[in-house]
Order: structure tokens, then sequence, then C-alpha cells
């Protein structure tokens, strides 16, 4: 049902965006996304603190929190450099817009401004696409493998858009490693693609 509601939400901002249909309510919304961000937050916050023992599981985990983040990390590079030999583009750039990690905002802007409004796009529709099917492979992760797993396809992602997916098909031991997942990766991104990008 999320995944449903997700794709009828997006499919009616296209629409929205598309048309320029006049809206104070979604102007207004569009203007402060940053103020439903911090109210999914809250949310979030309250579910986990509710989780008898959370705090203590964090402690537990130490160093292990990292796995996670870098085993994304690493994927999506060896990723990049897959898809850049494929299309025969040079592979500091696939691993540059690889690197975006699902932050197709930021990456498709950035790399548009270091490389070009070419590679720009193909960053910002390739996360954005990452971002996208994440709502519909997280539930299948969560079914089929464990939740663990779904962590890895939201990439950057894993602390704002997909995390109501998250908090829905898991449980908030995972939420909590995907919050801080996503705190990491958010992080690494622009380091990531600068460094890519010095990638000859």
């Amino acid at each position: 049902m999320i995944v449903f509601l997700t794709i009828l939400s997006l499919v009616s901002g296209l629409v929205y965006g598309y048309f320029d249909v006049e809206s104070s309510f979604i102007s207004a919304i569009t203007q402060n996304t940053h103020i439903v961000l911090y109210i999914l937050m809250f949310s979030v916050g309250i579910s986990i603190g509710m989780y008898d023992g959370i705090v203590q599981k964090i402690r537990e985990y130490h160093i292990k929190i990292f796995i996670i983040p870098i085993g994304i990390i690493i994927g999506s590079l060896l990723g990049g450099i897959i898809c850049s030999m494929i299309v025969k583009m040079p592979v500091g750039h696939g691993t540059a817009i690889a690197s975006g990690l699902g932050w197709y905002s930021l990456s498709g802007a950035t790399i548009s401004k270091l490389v070009s409004a070419e590679a720009g796009s193909i960053a910002f529709l390739s996360n954005l696409m990452r971002e996208i099917f994440s709502f519909f492979i997280i539930p299948f992760l969560a079914v089929h493998f464990n939740y663990y797993t779904c962590i890895a396809p939201a990439g950057a992602t894993s602390e704002d858009t997909t995390l109501p997916v998250m908090l829905k098909y898991t449980n908030e031991e995972t939420v909590v490693l995907s919050v801080l997942n996503g705190v990491i990766c958010s992080f690494c991104v622009p380091i990531l693609i600068s460094f890519c990008l010095n990638i000859k």
C-alpha cells in the first residue's frame, strides 16, 4: 500500500509541476520541505525512543555501524565502474555518478557544474531512479532476505525519503541503522564525487 501511495504522490507531483497548477497549499509544502522532513524525523524518533533497549543496541554496534555504509559505497563504485565500461564513459565520470548514492539533487547539480550538463542529467536521473526503485525493492528484500539488506538500495536516502518504507517493512533497530547509514552516506557523497572526478 505504501508503495502505491508513494507512486501516486510522485505522479501527482509530476502532474502538478508539469501543468504548473496554482495552489497555495502545495506551494507552501514545496517551499518548506525541510519542515516536513523534520516532522518525519520527529515521528521516527518517537517510534525509536519507544523501543526498549535501542540505545544499548547502538552502543553495542560501535564500529559496526560503518560496515553497511562502507559496503554500499564499495558496491556503488563497483557498479559505476561496470556501467562506465558498458557505455564507454570515463571511469571517473561513471563512479562519480554512482557516488551520488541516491542523492540526485546534489549529485546532479555538482556533476553538471564540474563535468557537463549531460553528465549532470545522467547523475540526476540515475540517482532518482535508484531512489524510486528502492520503494519497490525494500519490501521485497524485507520478505525474502533480511532487514539489513533493505538499507543498501536506499543509500543516502535511507535517512529521509525512503525512511517511511524502512519504518513500514523493517523494525526499529534497522531504522536506527538506516538513519545512521543515511547520515554517513550523505556526508560521503560530495567527497566521493570530487575524488572520483579526479580519476583519470
